[in-house]
């Protein structure tokens, strides 16, 4: 059955709905769904979401969607469909940007504004300890002191593992869990689930079908869908591959090198860089030398 409604996994996807002008009321009640009561945001601006650092030595970070909120808060909204190495520390890395942006000149004390880094994760991270914290789906770390006290609390990484959440519509409690619901599964619905009624939803299903698009945003989507297919299937073939390579160099090695031989697939069909890159994790520098 052909699909109604977007894949929200796609990079065009994922803007559509939360990226857009038009979007930020439904980007507004998911940050607010995520965040405490204390800490609701009321409106946000989009900013930028490519910063290319302070010097020309820097390495760009581009970001899916970032915005600030009319408190100053910063937010970075990420959307990672695959496990690549060194996904934590490019999430830090990425922090570091709407941190310096905040230097003033001239005298100025220091005194920051909150940063949230938000990760949605078609995936789930392999080092959890223990059974309970695998398969929990929200992940909140801060800096924190060896007695476990938080030591700074204006900067907040969110991890949301998506195949972690299993829950059917009648077991829905929260609002977060209906939006968690609604972008797990928004591809396979052909029609609207009683439980999403409500204004803010009506609006993301509106402009989630396919049918409400116009030829340029079809062609944009349908390349996107096929740039997230690739993602998919390059993944997937390096794990595959894994095993034979890892035979005489390390399942680790063998992993590295499945995920070599794919990207330089992906270039040689033309695929673009930037695509490469978050398919794969590698840096484009990499790919160059390919």
């Amino acid at each position: 059955m052909k699909a109604k409604y977007i894949n929200p996994f796609t990079d065009f996807g994922f803007k559509k709905i939360f990226g857009e002008e038009a979007s930020k009321p439904l980007l507004i009640d998911f940050l607010n769904a995520l965040l405490p009561l204390h800490n609701q945001v009321a409106s946000l601006s989009f900013k930028n979401t490519e910063q290319l650092g302070q010097t020309d030595l820097d390495r760009k970070a581009i970001y899916d969607i970032y915005c600030e909120t009319g408190k100053g808060e910063k937010f970075i909204v990420e959307l990672q469909k695959a496990k690549q190495n060194y996904f934590i520390e490019r999430t830090v890395y990425y922090s570091t940007f709407p941190i310096r942006e905040q230097a003033e000149k001239g005298q100025w004390n220091y005194n920051l504004n909150a940063v949230y880094c938000i990760g949605i994760l078609d995936f789930t991270f392999d080092d959890y300890e223990t059974v309970s914290e695998k398969n929990e789906v929200v992940h909140t770390i801060k800096l924190k002191n060896q007695h476990g006290k938080v030591f700074y609390d204006k900067l907040t990484y969110i991890y949301l593992e998506m195949p972690n959440f299993k829950k059917p519509e009648n077991e829905l409690e929260t609002r977060l869990d209906q939006w968690l619901y609604f972008i797990k599964n928004l591809e396979d619905f052909q029609n609207i689930p009683t439980i999403f009624k409500d204004e803010v939803f009506a609006q993301a299903f509106e402009k989630a079908e396919i049918a409400n698009f116009k030829q340029d945003e079809l062609d944009r989507y349908e390349y996107s869908l096929k740039a997230f297919r690739d993602n998919k299937a390059t993944y997937d073939y390096a794990i595959e591959t894994a095993y034979d390579e890892g035979k005489s160099e390390g399942i680790n090695e063998g992993i590295s090198q499945g995920i070599l031989k794919v990207a330089k697939s992906l270039k040689e069909s033309g695929l673009s860089t930037d695509l490469i890159v978050k398919a794969t994790g590698l840096s484009a520098e990499d790919i160059e030398k390919l």
